[in-house]
């Protein structure tokens, strides 16, 4: 329940503290005195858009916050599933900073809008005058079939498994599509991949044939070279072998009288073994050097073909063919396998379609069952606020397709007077009627959902009289099981409050702002008699005022 509300520089209001009680607490007050007002602040704390032009002072926040007792554990799941610490005394707050952007806060803890919204609506339900258009929704009707039927686990994993199906649908679709577009470059594809692979290219084969041609063109002058470098090692009359050797003898002579004579001496007859080693290389690659026409010739061929592919593929090397020849088999692989992955998705569209029609069906049989129960509640509810000719059918057709819902779509028929044929309940019921409709499906539901608070909003538009009376003893029933705030300008509906507040209007230096107070019996009686017959209320009207209030 709500058990305190807290508005700070909201509207007309100043400050204001409004501390509530559990049952029916009644708010009335003169047109204008700013009974929406309070509604509006309230709905802030419950997700809804704020504007700084409302602010009572544009130079200061707007807080509301709103402190709920939660007598059990029944919401815990809900706090903890949305990382909100759940306490019994639960505080939802708003601030609103003059440019428009906001903060929400949950028992002191950050939250976003959304959880502000989720979690609030799950405390408060506010059903205004202009919300009784939201029976002739069959979203709203079916709500009322499923909340009787108790079904939510279910309704739940169908939602879920309805979700997974569209969600598998749309990967099939997208699939297919892909798939078909993949397999109109099949034919173009595989003659590129085929031509890739034909060419048995390997990485690093182009530099090294390139190197490889480059020799043979040059083999002549090559061979020239090498000729020349051998006979000036070694063949030469002053070769370097031969210089090295003589040098090398005339050391001999001398070093025995110095050690480091006989250190050079060493290292001169190792550099002559490396001499003699260089030379043979040297005649070896000579005689390994020849024009080869031919081989000139397969080089050639294979490395024209790698530019003719690296030109085609617009690319400039074979590790960069070698990439596109993996793709192109890839490419060609999925489109093999997309037939098996197509079959795939479509059994788990079969199986999913099974499932949901099952549980769909479960749903069906058991909003069937929870008609009798609606019809019957709602119809005596209607009987007790003076509409005894009043009937009410639900309409409950099987789809041949499955929706969000199952496979269900819902009308509720009305008429509101015998003889006259049950239809579309938008079409037929006055607002008075709407309202009383309205009030016993609401009543119904609070029985089924278990809501801490609900709200109504002058919804008694259009009664008078002893249906007033009725419709306040039907609100009266209603808050023996859970707190109600009823904003109302019947004195029928105001009589039966456990508590009454007086929202009122009051000006000071040019300022007008809205307060609200608590009435005492006195207060009541008078408060009660003022809306019997104005203001100043003669003693006939204070008399009824009193029987009213019992």
């Amino acid at each position: 329940m709500l058990q305190r509300l807290s508005i700070r520089n909201y509207a007309l209001i100043d400050t204001l503290e409004i501390d509530f009680d559990s049952g029916l607490n009644i708010i009335t007050g003169e047109t204008g005195a700013g009974k929406s007002i309070i509604l509006g602040a309230l709905s802030l704390i419950l997700g809804q858009r704020a504007e700084s032009r409302y602010f009572f002072n544009q130079d200061k926040k707007c807080v509301i916050e709103g402190v709920f007792f939660l007598a059990d554990e029944q919401l815990k799941p809900l706090f903890e599933n949305n990382d909100v610490d759940f306490q019994q005394d639960a505080i939802l707050r708003r601030e609103i900073a003059i440019d428009g952007k906001s903060r929400s806060f949950i028992n002191d803890t950050p939250v976003n809008l959304a959880t502000l919204k989720l979690i609030g609506e799950n405390l408060i339900a506010i059903h205004s005058q202009h919300a009784t258009q939201e029976i002739s929704s069959p979203d709203f009707q079916l709500l009322i079939l499923d909340a009787l039927a108790n079904h939510q686990p279910l309704l739940k994993s169908y939602s879920e498994g309805f979700k997974q199906l569209k969600q598998t649908e749309k990967q099939l679709t997208l699939l297919a599509q892909q798939t078909e577009e993949a397999k109109k470059k099949q034919d173009y594809e595989q003659f590129l991949f085929n031509e890739l692979e034909e060419a048995a290219l390997k990485e690093g084969e182009q530099e090294h044939l390139e190197q490889e041609l480059e020799k043979l063109m040059h083999a002549e002058s090559i061979k020239r070279s090498l000729i020349a470098s051998a006979g000036l090692i070694s063949e030469s009359e002053t070769a370097a072998i031969n210089l090295v050797k003589e040098a090398s003898l005339q050391l001999n002579n001398i070093e025995k009288f110095d050690p480091a004579i006989a250190e050079i001496n060493e290292r001169l007859k190792s550099a002559l073994i490396e001499l003699r080693d260089i030379a043979s290389e040297i005649i070896g690659i000579e005689e390994d050097t020849e024009h080869n026409a031919s081989r000139m010739e397969d080089i050639q061929e294979r490395l024209d073909l790698f530019y003719t592919l690296q030109q085609k593929h617009r690319v400039a090397s074979n590790a960069e063919l070698l990439a596109i020849q993996g793709q192109l088999s890839a490419n060609l692989n999925d489109i093999l396998n997309s037939d098996e992955q197509l079959e795939k998705l479509q059994k788990d569209i079969d199986a999913l379609n099974k499932n949901l029609l099952a549980q769909a069906k479960e749903l069906d049989r058991n909003r069937r069952k929870a008609i009798t129960v609606a019809e019957k509640e709602i119809g005596t509810a209607l009987k007790q606020m003076n509409m005894p000719n009043a009937s009410i059918s639900f309409s409950l057709s099987e789809q041949p397709q499955l929706n969000s819902n199952g496979i269900n779509e819902v009308q509720l028929l009305f008429n509101a007077n015998a003889g006259q044929q049950l239809s579309p309940v938008g079409k037929v019921a006055s607002g008075g009627e709407l309202s009383r409709l309205m009030l016993s499906v609401k009543a119904l539901l609070a029985k089924h959902t278990a809501l801490p608070t609900l709200i109504f909003d002058e919804i008694d538009t259009g009664i008078s009289g002893e249906t007033a009376l009725r419709v306040g003893e039907v609100i009266d029933a209603l808050a023996r099981h859970m707190q109600i705030l009823a904003i109302t300008h019947l004195p029928q509906i105001a009589s039966k409050g456990h508590s009454h507040y007086f929202v009122y209007k009051h000006e000071k230096a040019d300022k007008t702002t809205t307060g609200i107070k608590k009435l005492g019996i006195d207060e009541r009686v008078n408060a009660i008699a003022e809306m019997l017959s104005g203001k100043n209320p003669g003693a006939s009207a204070l008399q009824n005022a009193k029987e009213l209030l019992g």
